[in-house]
């Protein structure tokens, strides 16, 4: 019998929870699809679904199976879409996902020029402040500020570091004056990043000495972008990453503060699905952002001290 076929079978199974169900799916009777079942069971040597009047279910080992079998099914489908005509031209629909603040940054500014070159491909974002499982959610790359994952089937590559600084608005530095030492964030208003590992007590260190502050929040957000309109109104002090806050540094708007002070940095990542044969959009989306990022320099600017 077709080993294939097999194993496409059992993922259905597994999948679906019944054998007519994945019969269907794969155009074959509930006899051949038994069979099918009952062959792959028998070369490996042992049961991988038990069955009961409504339902089938996987044995530990069946489970063990699912994991293994799904990978396998995506390779292959991998690898022939790298032989096929259209691995020269990617296609389809290409799902990332990043925070909302990346993403209006440095996704949604890419995306002329990326499906410019790619036109076949269509572009999913799904912007979102927490870590989707990639493959639970059916996602080719994530980018993130974090440096290992979990999950052992996920590769990183790595993009690029940021600082984390403070800043404030000139009208607020004007009204409130500016915090010359780090204990005079106490009395300020400081707007905080919920997400920030320990977001009330920040970490900073100058040529060898650590120092923790204690501050509370005038206003919380799990959206940088909440916290940089807030600053940027002159409502107080924010915490957030550079590549959030470049632009508006340069162009004034926002002003660093305590800036001879390091929080702790942010390593920038792509992380996808681990593939031996990857497929052509997510290979050419993966190269074009690491392009973009090495030819700005980004880097080099978000590391500075202002």
């Amino acid at each position: 019998m077709d080993r294939w076929t097999e194993i496409e079978l059992f993922v259905q199974v597994a999948e679906t929870g019944s054998l007519s169900r994945a019969a269907a799916v794969l155009d074959l009777s509930n006899a051949a699809a038994s069979r099918h079942l009952a062959a792959l069971e028998q070369r490996l040597g042992a049961r991988l679904v038990e069955r009961n009047t409504r339902r089938l279910y996987l044995t530990d080992t069946g489970q063990a199976f699912f994991g293994r079998a799904k990978c396998i099914l995506a390779d292959l489908k991998d690898a022939e879409s790298t032989v096929n005509a259209t691995a020269s031209a990617p296609s389809g629909t290409l799902r990332i996902t990043a925070s909302l603040s990346f993403s209006m940054h440095h996704i949604a500014p890419l995306l002329r020029e990326y499906t410019g070159r790619y036109p076949e491909v269509t572009v999913h974002v799904e912007a979102a402040n927490r870590y989707f499982d990639l493959i639970e959610n059916n996602i080719d790359v994530a980018i993130r500020t974090r440096e290992v994952e979990p999950d052992s089937n996920i590769t990183i590559r790595r993009l690029g570091e940021t600082r984390r600084i403070l800043a404030a608005s000139p009208r607020y530095l004007a009204q409130y004056g500016r915090p010359q030492q780090l204990a005079d964030l106490q009395r300020h208003k400081m707007l905080i990043y919920t997400y920030a590992n320990n977001p009330n007590d920040m970490r900073f260190t100058r040529d060898g000495q650590v120092s923790t502050v204690h501050v509370k929040g005038l206003l919380e957000s799990n959206d940088g972008q909440v916290l940089r309109a807030a600053a940027l109104d002159g409502l107080g002090i924010l915490v957030q990453p550079t590549y959030i806050l470049f632009d508006d540094i340069v162009a004034g708007r926002l002003v660093p503060v305590l800036d001879d002070w390091d929080l702790p940095h942010l390593t920038i990542n792509l992380a996808y699905p681990s593939r031996r044969h990857m497929s052509a959009k997510v290979r050419t989306f993966i190269d074009f952002i690491a392009e973009y990022f090495a030819r700005m320099d980004f880097e080099r600017k978000w590391t500075g001290h202002w």
